[in-house]
């Protein structure tokens, strides 16, 4: 999701909740994405996943933007929208984990425990390195939306 403002355009991007990312601020967050169901297609994944970590449906005019491969492989897909969130809403789907690690008890985390809205400048500090390919192609997709406006 992506909007302009007076600064110019901004992002959102979600951080992973858990106690592995907890501490991790910078090339730690990231575009709302998960896995593919069974028979499910790409956009309609991206679309329940935002849903599911957001806690809001993603709605506009969706714009397709390259697949990124990350260092462990993951393929991920991602459309670009423009949209309105308050981060102070967010309502993320959980997991469980066994925590401590080795301790036989199971704990429940929020899948996002944060979002935020970021600068293309800032963003790019702060999202996971394969995916800044995404703000460079927004920011290319957008401009040639602009000038030939």
């Amino acid at each position: 999701m992506y909007r302009t403002q007076n600064q110019g355009l901004e992002v959102l991007l979600v951080h992973s909740g858990g106690p592995y990312w907890v501490n991790r601020r910078w090339q730690a967050w990231t575009i709302p994405k998960g896995e593919i169901d069974p028979g499910e297609g790409t956009f309609e994944a991206a679309k329940r996943e935002f849903l599911e970590e957001t806690g809001q449906a993603p709605a506009g005019d969706f714009r397709p933007l390259r697949p990124v491969r990350q260092a462990g492989g993951k393929l991920v897909f991602a459309w670009a929208f423009e949209g309105n969130f308050n981060p102070a809403a967010l309502h993320s789907n959980t997991f469980m984990l066994e925590w401590p690690p080795n301790s036989g008890l199971l704990k429940e985390f929020p899948e996002i425990d944060q979002a935020a809205w970021f600068s293309l400048q800032e963003a790019k500090k702060r999202i996971i390195k394969a995916q800044a390919q995404f703000l460079d192609e927004l920011a290319q997709v957008l401009g040639s939306v602009s000038s030939a406006q």
